[in-house]
């Protein structure tokens, strides 16, 4: 690629793109279907961006250090059963919710201590992490979903903030909250630092593990917290709840601008990605094409959006692409 080229590709946000698409695609959809721009349609959109959303946000401030985290999905899944054993064990809403979220925030320490003091691969540590909690799930609940809650509960999955939907609100608390961790903390700038050079962020006298801890912990709470919407919002706790969530956080990190090398994220880029997502799927459905396609779309995303992060960092450096 040309140096004039190389520019002026540098110079174009990639947050900015995407917005474009989102706004292009549901301009789209709406003239082939005038439900679309309905609140109601706007609601069902809203509500189903939320889980790309608040596990994305975890995995953008994982993946900006340079690592991964397969095992969100299972974390989810433990979780919401956590709290569902606690419920019917006579526990009141708030300590229950509490226990799901400390199950999030022991396994996102296990990961993150595993990787950072035993320096060990991200990729098979959690990996290894998503089989040994999937177990967990199945044993606990001999593979049988554990329904039946109250209307306190179920209020986190299926109430109404306001005119929002509960699941949006929370969602939106995430992604703030997200956004401010990344941007405005010392954790969020050496999350970055991790992530552009491990190695001289160490010499230069950082306890880089400690940093590397608190960000697989973050992303273990967010998968906790997606857990309690999972959960609230089907009135059960399945085992199998959260398989494949991780591609889809993947999918929203890196879409959002969150470079698969680590070191550069957005969190406003992964929630754009979260809406764009959910669009997506709401136009597939609103079109009658099968569901399974979601996955196919899914994978092709991944594959793109990493494709371009990589041209974006090979174009940075000055590299022929």
């Amino acid at each position: 690629m040309r140096r004039g080229n190389i520019s002026s590709w540098n110079k174009i946000s990639p947050q900015a793109i995407l917005f474009a698409v989102l706004i292009l695609l549901s301009l789209g959809l709406s003239v082939h279907s005038p439900f679309f721009f309905k609140w109601d349609n706007l609601r069902n959109v809203l509500d189903q961006s939320t889980l790309n959303i608040i596990f994305g946000t975890g995995m953008t401030l994982v993946i900006v250090s340079g690592g991964i985290d397969l095992s969100v999905g299972a974390e989810a899944a433990l979780a919401g059963i956590i709290m569902a054993i606690a419920l019917h064990a006579g526990m009141g809403v708030t300590p229950a919710i509490v226990a799901g979220l400390a199950t999030g925030l022991l396994f996102g320490l296990l990961n993150g201590s595993c990787i950072a003091l035993l320096r060990l691969n991200p990729f098979i540590v959690t990996l290894a992490s998503m089989s040994i909690i999937r177990g967990l799930t199945l044993i606990l609940t001999g593979s049988i979903p554990i329904s039946g809650f109250s209307e306190d509960f179920l209020w986190f999955g299926s109430g109404n903030a306001g005119p929002l939907p509960t699941t949006a609100v929370i969602a939106a608390v995430i992604a703030l909250l997200g956004a401010v961790v990344l941007n405005w903390t010392k954790l969020g700038y050496y999350s970055t630092a991790l992530g552009g050079n491990e190695e001289a962020l160490r010499r230069s006298g950082v306890s880089t593990a400690t940093y590397k801890i608190a960000l697989y912990i973050l992303c273990g709470f967010t998968a906790a917290v997606a857990g309690l919407v999972m959960t609230a919002r089907l009135n059960s706790a399945d085992p199998t709840a959260g398989y494949m969530m991780e591609m889809d956080a993947i999918a929203t990190a890196v879409l959002g601008g969150t470079s698969m090398r680590g070191g550069a994220g957005s969190i406003g880029g992964m929630v754009i990605a979260g809406l764009l997502l959910a669009v997506l799927r709401n136009g597939l459905v609103m079109h009658g094409i099968a569901s399974y396609y979601q996955q196919l779309l899914t994978g092709l995303i991944i594959l793109i959006a990493i494709f371009a992060s990589e041209m974006r960092s090979r174009s940075r450096d000055g590299l022929s692409i």
